[in-house]
């Protein structure tokens, strides 16, 4: 008689105080869809945006909607946990914690804190990577430092609604406008001329208090998704290339998310030498952030040939659409691989090897 092998059990924390709640409990949903029954048994953990903690019962195997993890957490009949202490005993309870959240509170660094405190292994990066990652002025300081090419950019704080003369001679036009620490391309403005500047400020500042004013950078828009393996190297999967509809300036978040004319071409059409340098260049910055388990590094790549890192994501986006599955499906790991890769490495607790070379896949 075969002997039967323990699972895993696994914690995914979802949902939130920041404004990318809806995008995590997708996320997540298809997380649960796909975690492999045979392995591992699944606790659906959701943060309310009010910031409650609602520990649900084992899901099943099956497929799940953001709506179905929502009616889980907490199950029919099971109270409300409404503390993280009370959530506690159900994360230090679990093998792992794969904590499915995007933005502040969740992706930047404060959960990741809280569990590496508490002793409780997790999928992703560390405390550092997720801070620095999630503000983006602070990535394109640190990345610049390191001497990796990143856009021209102007920071505006407190009540700074304008920029110099000087600057706007610098950037040109048109510019982006983005707040700091916000994801999913929310409150993102093109701003073609300086008179529309101030509305997409305060349409930024909703989010975030600290505004970045950046030059638009003409060129391909190219995503590297790294995956770091239980043995410590991190492979580069096939190369991304972002098309947008007709109809639209930019990757916003209505393109990302309920625009069918939005395109992934996987792999990208690259020449050979500029694909070396775009997984060159996107283990280099994992390498400088520190980051563990997993990147997605977005690339402008100019006609000229010149690289440009436009935005990195610690925990990107991982419904089934979400580029970073995607590209690991082409590459050779369908979804529930992937999983297993990233829970192996989470449990493996091994640093990545900062000198190695990213090692391709076949597809790559």
């Amino acid at each position: 008689m075969s002997e039967r092998v323990a699972k895993s059990e696994v914690v995914v924390i979802f949902g939130g105080r920041s404004s990318e709640y809806d995008v995590s409990a997708a996320s997540a949903a298809s997380v649960v869809t796909h975690l492999d029954r045979a392995r591992y048994e699944v606790v659906p953990l959701r943060i309310t945006p009010e910031g409650e903690w609602a520990v649900g019962d084992r899901a099943p195997a099956g497929q799940y909607s953001a709506q179905d993890l929502i009616r889980l957490t907490p199950a029919p009949g099971a109270p409300v946990r409404h503390t993280v202490a009370d959530a506690l005993h159900a994360m230090a309870s679990a093998d792992v914690v794969l904590p499915v959240l995007h933005g502040p509170y969740g992706e930047d660094g404060l959960l990741q804190g809280f569990l590496e405190t508490t002793d409780i292994p997790y999928v992703g990066s560390r405390v550092l990577a997720c801070s620095t990652g999630m503000d983006k002025d602070v990535t394109k300081r640190l990345l610049a430092a390191a001497g990796l090419p990143v856009a021209a950019s102007v920071v505006l704080t407190g009540t700074e609604s304008s920029v110099s003369p000087q600057d706007r001679e610098r950037l040109g036009l048109p510019v982006f406008v983005k707040p700091a620490t916000a994801g999913s391309s929310m409150g993102v403005s093109k701003v073609v001329d300086w008179d529309e500047l101030p509305k997409a400020i305060a349409v930024a500042r909703e989010l975030d208090t600290k505004v970045l004013v950046e030059e638009a950078v003409v060129g391909r828009e190219i995503d590297v998704a790294l995956l770091e393996f239980p043995d410590g190297q991190v492979k580069a999967g096939p190369a991304l290339e972002i098309s947008v509809g007709a109809d639209r300036t930019f990757f916003d978040h209505t393109a990302k998310y309920a625009d069918h004319t939005t395109r992934f071409d996987i792999p990208a059409k690259l020449e050979e030498d500029d694909a070396e340098r775009l997984r060159a260049l996107a283990l280099n910055v994992f390498t400088t952030l520190d980051c563990r388990g997993l990147l997605r590094v977005d690339f402008f790549l100019r006609e000229s040939g010149e690289l440009v890192v436009n935005e990195i994501n610690t925990f990107p986006g991982m419904t089934a659409a979400s580029q970073f599955p995607q590209v690991w499906q082409v590459g050779g790991l369908d979804y529930s691989a992937l999983l297993d890769v990233l829970i192996e490495t989470a449990l493996a607790g091994r640093p990545a090897e900062a000198t190695a070379p990213p090692v391709p896949t076949a597809a790559g």
